[in-house]
């Protein structure tokens, strides 16, 4: 199989060929196998593996396009391969991450050491959106913020990986992690037999476990269940799907009521009592006694019960401060300050446009920078210098000059690159990697995670929300 990178340079990381002209060793059976198949074959298996996500209902919601918004998942059927010594080092380093920005969540909304030992500063925290001061003094079951987390990876030029950023909300995507490696199993079982790659299919059993840890009760079985927003919601097939994996109740804010600060779920044979609750509902919409009013999502007086101890959330309320992408640029302090370790992931570089010299530098740079909306996800808010049109540039420029605090910027990554069968041709494509960490008793990572694709030719918006796809992820 040939290398080509259209008008990409050759300075980007190539996940299947390194920096030389030969397939890295654990990629070489890959290509082989790839390169001797007939390319009518190779269709046929592309289009057995769409069938497949067809015929499961396996879609996501793209917004803004006239032709519809529930699309079939994207996958790519030529696998990303990580061997077991990098992936030993990138779990280490989420292992660490993860524990220091736990201490930190506990930390802003008990002392406040890290603020008033100026490590970050106070106004960063108290005018993110996402921090909650109904949460100060609170106390969390087991002390675990943040119980599910998906981190986004990206391998820069050198080949080692680097966070790019930390998603502990409510992150979306194992789904179709799980789904990819279903799928691929059937595709080309002889090959993927032959590689001794670890498996992930236990997650759900994982994520019940990591669940249960965090019951507030330990005298009897906890009662768990999913909350979701309902059928519109864009990952509604991810809430189904993750219900039906770890056997549990599937359920909206109508479906649960609050007692005497105790939640109950409703059930034909009267009401149930639940100790522990996966919501992949955002703070704003989970209870509307305590924030927004308007919101029919929730659950009204589950925010008492949850401040009372007699529930359990997973992820716990007010963890968005810690994935702000402008606290972001603090994290490798962060874990100095409570692990006094070094990171052993490194960060972007990354400018807090609130500082003058630092806004000076990207107004007038914005041709070569990539800047982002600290609260914004799934790839919106975002300008990428060098593609975009200096109407765009200008309109940034007026959103940053009229709140700095709302944006930062990084340089334009050079994100790796890896083979994909792309209309009927295989070309490369820039990839990241969101692998998934749970957060219980212990802390544990499915080894592997959600490859995502930039389907698009030179393309660096790799989010399913926005078009882009998804590949299997083979750990060795």
């Amino acid at each position: 199989m040939e290398k080509d990178y259209g008008d990409i340079t050759s300075v980007i990381y190539d996940e299947m060929y390194g920096k030389s002209d030969e397939p890295l060793a654990h990629y070489r059976a890959v290509s082989e196998t790839i390169s001797n198949m007939p390319h009518e074959e190779l269709l046929q298996r592309q289009q057995a593996a769409d069938l497949s996500f067809l015929h499961q209902g396996i879609t996501f919601t793209v917004y803004g396009r006239e032709e519809g918004t529930e699309k079939i998942f994207p996958y790519d059927l030529i696998p990303r391969i990580i061997t077991g010594d990098e992936w030993n080092t990138i779990e280490r380093g989420l292992k660490q991450r993860i524990t220091a920005l736990n201490h930190f969540l506990h930390d802003i909304y008990h002392e406040g050491k890290i603020l008033n030992d100026g490590i970050v500063p106070h106004e960063l925290v108290f005018t993110c959106k996402y921090y909650r001061r109904e949460m100060r003094g609170v106390d969390v079951p087991k002390g675990i913020y943040i119980s599910v987390v998906g981190t986004d990876l990206v391998r820069i030029s050198d080949g080692s990986f680097a966070v790019l950023e930390d998603n502990l909300r409510v992150p979306s995507g194992v789904s179709y992690m799980l789904a990819n490696r279903q799928v691929m199993k059937r595709v080309f079982p002889r090959l993927f037999g032959n590689y001794g790659v670890r498996p992930i299919e236990n997650y759900g059993q994982q994520l019940l476990t990591t669940l249960r840890a965090l019951a507030p009760r330990e005298d009897r079985e906890p009662n768990i269940v999913l909350l979701t927003p309902g059928v519109f919601n864009s990952a509604y097939f991810e809430h189904t799907f993750l219900a039906r994996q770890m056997g549990i109740e599937l359920v909206e804010g109508r479906d649960l009521l609050v007692h005497d600060n105790v939640v109950y779920m409703r059930t034909t044979a009267g009401l149930r009592r639940v100790d522990v609750i996966y919501r992949r509902l955002d703070d704003d919409f989970i209870d509307p006694l305590a924030f927004r009013p308007d919101s029919q999502l929730g659950v009204p007086g589950l925010f008492n019960a949850y401040r009372s101890g007699n529930v359990a959330l997973a992820n716990a309320i007010g963890t968005g401060i810690a994935d702000d992408k402008a606290l972001y640029a603090y994290v490798p302090k962060i874990i100095k300050y409570y692990l006094d370790e070094e990171p052993i992931l490194q960060n972007i570089q990354t400018y807090l446009l609130d500082d003058d010299s630092n806004r000076k530098y990207v107004l007038e740079n914005l041709d070569k920078l990539v800047v982002k909306a600290v609260g914004e996800s799934g790839g919106y808010g975002m300008l990428i210098g060098p593609h975009s049109t200096r109407e765009e540039q200008a309109k940034f420029k007026d959103l940053i000059n009229e709140n700095p605090r709302n944006y930062i910027a990084q340089p334009t990554l050079a994100l790796s690159t890896a083979p994909c069968l792309i209309e009927n041709e295989i070309t490369s494509r820039h990839v990241d990697l969101r692998p998934y960490i749970l957060y219980g008793d212990e802390i544990s990572i499915v080894a592997g995670g959600l490859t995502r694709v930039a389907l698009k030719k030179g393309s660096l918006v790799v989010n399913s929300s926005q078009g882009g796809g998804s590949k299997d992820t083979w750990v060795l």
